[in-house]
């Protein structure tokens, strides 16, 4: 419930254990803050941690991958195995981390990519131009415009072409129309 942001003068950094189960909603609140922080230093379960730093065409990447390599740059510092905790967990950890970027790696809006990420990774194995109809009735259209196989799925998706489809999505609505 703290505003991170409002703790203390420039430059901020975190370094933090967080609760397993709040890290990820506290590591989008923070990177949608921008450059109000210098680096992020947590510590997640592996799992979080892997798909965090997952690339596309693996099993891992998804909508957190995307989220935060779009708004940092997110590097493994090292794991900590559960013996290195009293009592020690079931799982192992990871040390990440995440340098907010200036910009976002390519121009979209943020809420738009949002919904087109949560589209595409809802059902992973749907082709993208049924799983994409969520945002748009013409999402093949879309996707033909932006030069992607309307047969690809979510996994196969750079950063870079989910964004190009974020701005085709908010540029056939128009820049206030909800999508």
């Amino acid at each position: 419930k703290v505003d991170a942001a409002k703790l203390g003068d420039a430059p901020r950094r975190i370094v933090a254990n967080l609760p397993y189960n709040v890290a990820t909603p506290l590591l989008m609140a923070w990177l949608e803050a921008g450059t109000v922080f210098t680096s992020l230093t947590l510590m997640f379960q592996k799992e979080v941690a892997d798909r965090l730093l997952a690339k596309p065409r693996t099993k891992d990447y998804g909508r957190l991958s995307i989220a935060a390599q779009w708004r940092a740059d997110v590097k493994r510092l090292f794991d900590v195995p559960p013996r290195a905790f009293t009592p020690p967990p079931k799982v192992t950890s990871t040390v990440v981390q995440l340098v907010p970027r200036a910009e976002p790696l390519f121009p979209a809006d943020a809420a738009v990519l949002e919904k087109v990420t949560a589209a595409a990774f809802g059902q992973r194995r749907k082709m993208l131009r049924q799983s994409l109809r969520q945002v748009s009735p013409q999402a093949e259209e879309v996707l033909i415009e932006v030069g992607i196989a309307p047969t690809a799925r979510g996994e196969e998706l750079s950063i870079e072409q989910f964004c190009a489809l974020a701005r085709a999505f908010k540029g056939r609505r128009g820049p206030t129309a909800p999508l």
